[in-house]
């Protein structure tokens, strides 16, 4: 089991759990994920977060960014400056068995849950 958190976020993985092996959360909401979600969700961050790390240079300093993306259910979106952003993301339900949920991370918890959630990515590599 792997589980690390921090002021305003939360991730945890329990391979044990086979249903929903993964839980995210921010200051007051969290919420189970399949690994099929989780997995889509995962390669999302760090496509974005990579594309904002290519746009810092070219970036001044009073400068804003908004990149947003979409991949299977998921929408994402990072909003903010060269130095300090959110992250946003909607899981969008599909049918009625489907759930559908909603969350926020600002920063710096949008920072830190992204490098949590990358060193995830990098070890599952």
């Amino acid at each position: 089991m792997i589980q690390k958190e921090g002021p305003g976020w939360r991730l945890a993985r329990d391979p044990a759990r086979e249903a929903f092996p993964v839980l995210i959360g921010g200051e007051s909401w969290a919420v189970e994920l399949t690994q099929a979600e989780w997995e889509a969700l995962l390669s999302l961050i760090v496509e974005l977060t990579d594309q904002h790390q290519q746009l810092v240079a070219q970036l001044l300093a009073e400068e804003s960014v908004c990149l947003e993306m979409e991949r299977q259910s998921w929408w994402t979106c990072l909003d903010g400056d060269r130095q300090n952003w959110s992250l946003q993301v909607v899981l969008q339900g599909d049918g009625e068995s489907a759930r559908g949920v909603e969350g926020y991370w600002p920063a710096p918890a949008a920072q830190a849950m992204a490098a949590a959630m990358r060193t995830a990515w990098d070890s599952d590599q």
